[in-house]
């Protein structure tokens, strides 16, 4: 049965042009581990914790929840999506069959370097709690930038080498690591729910952090929001492994939907229970960490309230959710790599798509977007930097998504059934789904100063950095997208605009 299974999937990828040479080893749970591990709410949680508390306080919760309901709408639309679509690409596959050429290559694009920057910004998470963890066992690592990068260059070296030796080994260790994280998360939460709870629920409703008048309260809340928009993405890894996913149009689906449903629980409980868990008085708390004191403030929880051998397996589980959520998002954008260079839509698109008959990986791709995401560790900008630029240009990407899924819906698409479908429902949630995803790259493009914490500050305020005068108010992010696109426009008008066009889709195969 699973081997007709097997050649069944064969035959449905070869309706799209391709033959079957990445390994098929990922089941149900496998599926909705790595689209989990990619969200993983303890990393982006971790790697962003400062910037809410120190912003907004205790109120920033509420952007928790805020952040998923619209998330959940574009995970409705992407699954439907991935349903019809069950090869390894997301958003640039999705919208190569549904859009242009052009329009799917830019697409395709901006989405590589996100994730690209995503890895770079996860991976300099890492040491955030690493190091302490070290530390505290007796190893006196310093507490440094150089140090920091050392430590991200060798996990970043790790994750690398395991994929390139194989989604299989990759499915093992990320399925152990979610494990870690959901029993870790949940299990220590309720600890400090139950014996170290410090501050009142009314901490949750305070919005003196905020600021005094309405257009202030908001901007400062948008800006806390960073950090919930930062975790809850990446939730299309299951349809971008497809390919390697047994029975994709029926599991990929799933998988994305329980990826944000079990992310949300578990992440709101989560940070319930961590600010219930500040010591002392809140908003001294909240001072200090925005003065600095406290650079990687959940570490200070943790170690102020629990005892030392109990913080350090904290610690551990935490190391080892953040360590399977950079493998997850490496995994997820060498596919991506991997499927544009298989469609020729990359420089050197043979070699990077060349997969090892052994292996069954594509192995230079596999050490390119290690080497790429390595490069931004050279200048050390910290991990909320990186890390909010990465997202801007993820949801950019999913706004491109949403706009060539929604122009396909008005001509009439989709025609074909799939296992997952929302019917009636599909022009609606589009359209829902592209408004959330407009305004909160609005919230990213916004220029922000000191008073709010730094948020895509000009380039002029990064450290050690001497720019021009006419770049100088440039604010991050704008300067990094409009980068990428300018060498994305230069390439593809020398050796993308004249490209083939998008092959046609097989018929389908007639039922036993």
């Amino acid at each position: 049965m699973e081997e007709q299974t097997h050649q069944a999937d064969v035959r449905d990828l070869a309706r799209f042009g391709y033959k079957q040479e990445l390994r098929r080893a990922l089941g149900v749970y496998s599926s909705f581990a790595v689209a989990f591990s990619y969200i993983s709410p303890s990393t982006g949680i971790f790697t962003l914790f400062i910037l809410g508390i120190s912003l907004a306080g205790g109120f920033f919760w509420w952007s928790w929840p805020i952040v998923v309901i619209g998330q959940l709408i574009i995970a409705l639309n992407f699954a439907e999506v991935s349903s019809h679509f069950p090869v390894a690409g997301s958003v640039y596959q999705w919208t190569k069959y549904l859009s242009s050429r052009t329009f799917s290559w830019f697409t395709g694009w901006i989405y590589l370097f996100a994730g690209i920057l995503t890895v770079a910004a996860v991976v300099w998470t890492v040491p955030q709690v690493l190091i302490p963890l070290l530390d505290n066992l007796g190893l006196n690592i310093p507490n440094t930038a150089d140090s920091e990068r050392n430590v991200a260059w060798l996990i970043l070296l790790s994750t690398t080498l395991l994929s390139i030796f194989g989604v299989r080994l990759v499915a093992i260790v990320n399925n152990t690591g979610v494990v870690f994280e959901i029993l870790g998360m949940v299990v220590f939460a309720i600890i400090l729910v139950l014996f170290f709870h410090h501050q009142s629920v009314s901490v949750f409703t305070d919005t003196s952090y905020l600021g005094s008048g309405l257009g202030n309260q908001t901007g400062t809340f948008l800006a806390a929001m960073f950090m919930s928009l930062f975790v809850i993405y990446g939730f299309d890894t299951a349809s971008t492994l497809a390919e390697e996913t047994k029975n994709p149009r029926r599991e990929a689906p799933r998988a994305v939907i329980a990826a944000v449903i079990g992310a949300a629980i578990i992440g709101a409980i989560f940070l319930f229970a961590t600010v219930i868990a500040i010591p002392g008085d809140m908003s001294k708390f909240v001072a200090d960490t925005g003065a600095g004191k406290y650079p990687f403030p959940l570490v200070t929880i943790i170690t102020a309230n629990f005892p030392g051998w109990l913080a350090n397996l904290y610690l551990f589980v935490v190391f080892a959710a953040i360590y399977v959520c950079c493998l997850a998002i490496q995994t997820s954008t060498i596919r991506l790599a991997f499927g544009m260079a298989r469609d020729g839509k990359l420089p050197f698109a043979r070699t990077l798509s060349t997969v090892h008959p052994t292996l069954h990986t594509p192995i230079v791709a596999c050490i390119v977007i290690g080497v790429l995401a390595g490069l931004p560790l050279l200048y050390y900008a910290g991990a909320a930097t990186i890390a909010i630029g990465a997202t801007g240009m993820i949801y950019l990407s999913y706004i491109l998504g949403n706009l060539g899924i929604l122009l396909a819906r008005l001509k009439g698409w989709p025609k074909e059934d799939a296992p997952f479908k929302l019917g009636r429902w599909g022009v609606p949630i589009n359209i829902a789904g592209l408004v959330w995803g407009v305004a909160m790259e609005i919230n990213f493009l916004w220029p922000r100063n000191a008073v709010v914490g730094g948020q895509n500050p000009p380039l002029s305020a990064l450290p050690n950095v001497t720019v021009p005068a006419f770049l100088a108010n440039i604010p991050i992010y704008e300067f990094t997208l409009g980068l990428i696109l300018l060498v994305g426009v230069i390439y593809w008008a020398a050796a993308q605009r004249k490209s083939t066009a998008t092959a046609t889709i097989g018929p389908a195969e007639a039922p036993a």
